[in-house]
């Protein structure tokens, strides 16, 4: 924002000869989230986390191939901008800031205006600030029937620790800035690599528990209320049975319709996770939108 207007940031490119938005190549290995910082940082000199998804476009190529592109939403502040290291090259001739309406007419492409139409529709609705509880299933742990000791006290297995370092890059797309695990070893063992990169501490509690959550003394709506009062990134790392009541009582908590079919975006495969993007400043817009990712992305 300058002066209460929405700017957006379009790029003149060298080679193409045109204004687009920042985008680029998957490199090897890497998931989209990961590849859409990488490609702005590189293309701008501008350090983001990814805020609402804006969509997805589909063209073909001059060669022939068909090109998808994923966008989100990022928020920078004067700080990032001026931290920015940029200088025109053989890709970027320049960048530009420009009110909404006027990037619309700016840009070259007809798919590239539709992005941002769809972030005007979110100014219009006051939801462009935001930020997003990330419900994160422990990774691959030892199967009960293998395990003599208490459910909790599970390990994970070597593939689980693979799945739960693979995914460090991903959650670190959207900056969080609270951890919360289940006290269950496997739970505590997944978001351990995450906390370690980000260098946070992690507050273990039963309140999502999967052993409370059977015997009915998990607290999952306290512990949903106590993040959405807070407003901040957080992950929080539970387990199969208890993510869709979490992903529920977002939904109930901000007044999301079909809150019973919201929370099937819980139904996650183990160190899957669902990043829920709120609104920062209308508690009562609901869910503006949800996106999952598994460590195979």
């Amino acid at each position: 924002m300058v002066d209460g207007e929405l700017m957006v940031l379009v790029v003149h490119r060298t080679t193409h000869r045109d204004v687009s938005l920042p985008k680029g190549k998957v490199d090897p290995g890497e998931t989209l989230p990961v590849t859409a910082v990488r490609e702005v940082a590189e293309e701008t000199g501008l350090a983001v986390h990814l805020g609402v998804p804006l969509g997805v476009t589909n063209y073909t190529m001059p060669n022939g191939r068909e090109k998808v592109v994923h966008y989100w939403a990022a928020e920078v502040t004067d700080t990032q901008v001026k931290a920015s290291r940029f200088k025109p090259n053989a890709e970027i001739a320049g960048l530009e800031w420009l009110p909404v309406d006027k990037a619309i007419g700016a840009l070259t492409y007809d798919r590239d205006g539709e992005i941002v139409a769809r972030l005007r529709m979110l100014a219009e609705q006051g939801v462009t600030r935001t930020f997003a509880i990330i419900a994160l299933r422990h990774a691959k742990a030892v199967p009960a029937w293998e395990f003599s000791g208490p459910d909790a006290d599970r390990p994970l297995t070597e593939r689980g620790r693979g799945e739960a370092k693979r995914i460090v890059p991903t959650l670190s797309t959207y900056a969080p800035k609270r951890l919360v695990s289940s006290t269950a070893r496997r739970c505590r063992q997944t978001i351990a690599p995450v906390a370690k990169a980000l260098s946070l501490e992690v507050r273990l509690t039963d309140a999502i528990a999967q052993d409370a959550y059977e015997d009915g003394s998990s607290d999952v709506r306290g512990e949903i209320e106590k993040r959405l009062r807070k407003k901040r990134t957080a992950v929080l790392c539970s387990h199969g049975p208890v993510l869709p009541e979490i992903v529920r009582e977002i939904a109930l908590a901000t007044g999301t319709e079909r809150a019973a079919t919201v929370s099937r975006s819980g139904d996650l495969p183990v160190g899957g996770f669902s990043v829920v993007h709120l609104s920062a400043d209308q508690p009562g817009a609901g869910i503006i939108t949800i996106e999952s990712h598994s460590p195979q992305d």
